[in-house]
């Protein structure tokens, strides 16, 4: 056996003729795509060309993954659309010569194989994939953007049809071993990385000169090409389904969609050049680079804790206390009992402790009907779970978290209650999501060691947790709080104390701003759309209902108090008024079945009262829908901007990444700072001053943004590193 080397490619060559290529990228977790590795790749083609003693060639990893896709450093630097064409054909043309040498090639996949390493891996003639329950396959360049590049909007349709292959780009689904066998991405299973290899080597041995399915004369798509007419019904649909979902804010949808269908109109080189001319417009494209941005570049840096205190050991979190058994307080305990943690679940009553684990047991139940997961697999993790009215079981936690109702005196009480039970070291939190830690921490015996984490409704599903530093919280406090948040898989942002924190403070000015309209005389249909046109999950009327009208009545009461305690003037946003005046009226949200909307089961529609309640201005004086939008988006970017400025956030990564995991201000837009950036600071002070005029001082610029505009300056932007 003869052996060779690059850093990032090892090469090996048995008696048979047979090349090992293991791919093993220095300095990094997971093989990607940069010029360290693609380059030793492209040299593949030349030794299985230029050397007639080989046979055949096997592509594996030496890590835990297989490939995880292009190096996103290099497509950022990508200057134009002409030089995103030519990367992307020079990365096709070496696909191409592989597919084409004549010599079999095998891709033998554990772990994640996913955009760039799926497109080499569709580039193989056999694809084995080990199945260990670790294996995940797909082309998720959508969620950033993009459109894959590397051939895989050309090849996936060839090989699991068109309407599959279209699904799984738009969505970036992450394929399982056994769905990938079915659909006919991959040819093979195996139990281990030996069977994997001896299947591989004997399938070389067998097929001594493999062409490529779209390489065969008579080439056929799985379901039908561009003309099929069940794959022109499906395209004639796709893309109003599609832009029902994604309001034209998503360019690569229609990229995708456009280059899968003039992709089946001709050969497949011809279709490559196609996709090449969608990538570049993709990659040029303000969405993708918003996108990668925030939720490549700023996410990346907070994960690697740029905003945790340094100098403080890392920590791990073995027994949680909860207090309080609601929604949030279950939630809590089903994500943290998932982690590995043992949980004391306590309420007042053993009835509602007992109520809160099955929450955890409703989840589980569902994963094992799903086959997700296995009935033993469930009882382990709901035997983590302790229900109970007895405070003296938290004894040996490490952390507390409160979850209880918001009420100063019932969370002072429940703090009180927790901390005579807790060893001088562990940590009290509390789940609050608009009450200031500060005040909150006065209730605390030690309140260096007290600290907001405010969760997410539902727990399970979102992935934020916002980080509150009160006044007297200790670094290490801080520390030990941000790495219970990523024990337990969840992204943590880190802000300073203050009223509604920066989430909740920032949130209610998009809801408000949609309620104030109603008032104007705005048509509540085109008020819910503007929201969607903007970006938004769900429009403001209609989330209102979901967190409830009387829940936004009871924080402007208890804001309002606050203040005057204080002796700070109280300013009512307009849109209260209308809040109060339908929560009256017992129309209090979605729980009681009416608030803006009337609910039936599973069926919503607006309530038609509110006509009478704020009558709807005649068609020829209501506001054209851009004037809503941006009330909406300016509103939400001009308090995030405020929040900056007063120091309630600690950077801009924390905004943009909170602004969208959090209420889910637009994704496309990279988030509420990056929404300015992209606006043009001085653009977006002139517009506001606009709006300041028409809708009233709330509009009136952050002084930040006024002296960014002055200065020429822009928020950070989420870059490579140089």
């Amino acid at each position: 056996m003869s052996n060779s080397n690059s850093n990032a490619l090892k090469i090996e060559r048995g008696a048979d003729g047979i090349v090992v290529a293991t791919m093993d990228l220095p300095g990094h977790s997971m093989n990607v795509l940069n010029d360290d590795l693609a380059l030793p790749l492209a040299g593949l083609a030349d030794l299985l060309e230029s050397d007639a003693s080989v046979t055949g060639l096997i592509l594996t990893s030496a890590k835990k993954d297989f490939l995880a896709g292009a190096d996103v450093d290099r497509l950022r630097r990508l200057s134009g659309a002409q030089e995103a064409f030519d990367e992307s054909m020079r990365f096709k043309a070496f696909m191409r010569r592989l597919e084409k040498n004549g010599k079999p090639v095998v891709a033998v996949i554990q772990g994640m194989c996913l955009g760039g390493g799926l497109e080499i891996a569709m580039g193989c003639h056999w694809r084995i994939v080990i199945d260990d329950g670790k294996a995940k396959l797909g082309l998720p360049e959508v969620k950033l953007g993009l459109l894959p590049g590397g051939g895989g909007t050309q090849r996936l349709p060839r090989l699991v049809g068109m309407q599959q292959a279209v699904q799984w780009m738009l969505e970036g689904t992450e394929v399982r071993a056994a769905q990938a066998l079915s659909s006919g991405l991959v040819n093979e299973l195996a139990s281990s990385r030996d069977e994997a290899m001896a299947k591989a080597r004997a399938w070389i041995a067998a097929n001594k000169k493999p062409v490529q399915p779209w390489d065969a004369p008579k080439f056929r798509y799985p379901g039908g090409d561009s003309r099929s007419p069940a794959v022109v019904q499906m395209l004639a649909i796709a893309p109003s389904i599609a832009a029902a979902k994604s309001w034209g804010n998503y360019p690569a949808i229609n990229h995708i969609m456009s280059s899968v269908f003039e992709g089946g109109l001709t050969d497949i080189d011809r279709g490559l050049e196609i996709e090449s001319r969608y990538f570049a417009a993709c990659a040029e494209s303000q969405a993708s680079k918003n996108l990668i941005g925030t939720l490549w570049y700023q996410l990346g840096a907070i994960k690697k804790g740029a905003s945790r205190p340094s100098g403080v050991a890392r920590s791990e979190v073995k027994k949680l206390g909860i207090l309080g058994a609601g929604m949030m307080g279950a939630g809590i305990a089903y994500v943290s009992a998932k982690a590995g943690m043992e949980v004391v679940l306590l309420d007042t009553s053993q009835e509602a402790a007992d109520k809160g684990k099955a929450y955890s047991k409703d989840i589980l139940d569902k994963a094992v009907k799903k086959g997700k997961s296995t009935a033993d697999k469930r009882d382990a993790l709901l035997a983590q779970i302790t229900p109970t009215t007895d405070y003296a079981l938290l004894q040996g936690c490490d952390l507390v978290i409160e979850a209880v109702f918001e009420d100063r005196g019932i969370k002072a009480d429940v703090t009180k209650k927790a901390e005579a039970q807790l060893a001088a070291s562990a940590v009290f939190a509390s789940n609050t999501s608009t009450l200031p830690i500060t005040g909150l921490a006065e209730a605390s015996a030690r309140p260096e060691n007290f600290i907001g984490l405010h969760f997410f409704s539902p727990v399970d599903k979102m992935p934020l947790v916002e980080i509150i530093v009160g006044a007297k919280t200790s670094p290490e406090t801080l520390a030990r709080g941000f790495d219970y948040v990523m024990q337990i898989g969840k992204t943590p942002i880190v802000v300073n104390d203050s009223r509604g924190f920066y989430t909740s403070r920032v949130f209610a000015t998009y809801v408000m701003e949609g309620i104030a309209m109603l008032a104007e005389g705005v048509h509540p249909r085109s008020i819910e759309v503007a929201g969607l046109q903007a970006g938004m999950p769900m429009p403001p009327l209609a989330l209102q209902d979901e967190v409830t009208l009387s829940l936004g009545v009871h924080v402007a009461d208890q804001t309002r108090k606050d203040l005057a305690a204080v002796g700070i003037p109280y300013k009512e946003h307009p849109g209260e008024r209308v809040l109060r005046q339908v929560c009256e009226l017992g129309r209090v949200g979605k729980k009681a079945g009416k608030g803006f909307y009337n609910y039936s089961g599973s069926e919503k529609s607006l309530w038609p009262g509110l006509a009478d309640l704020y009558p709807v201005k005649a068609m020829n004086e209501q506001p054209e829908q851009r004037e809503l939008i941006d009330r909406m988006m300016f509103a939400q970017a001009n308090e995030t901007a405020r929040c900056l400025q007063e120091g309630v956030l600690r950077s801009v990564a924390d905004a943009n990444i909170g602004s969208i995991f959090g209420w889910g201000f637009a994704p496309f837009q990279g988030g509420a700072l990056q929404f300015i950036n992209s606006y043009g600071v001085p653009e977006f002070v002139a517009r506001s001053r606009e709006l300041a005029v028409r809708h009233g001082e709330r509009f009136e610029p952050a002084a930040l943004l006024v002296t960014m505009a002055e200065k020429g300056e822009r928020f950070e932007e989420g870059q490579p590193a140089e």
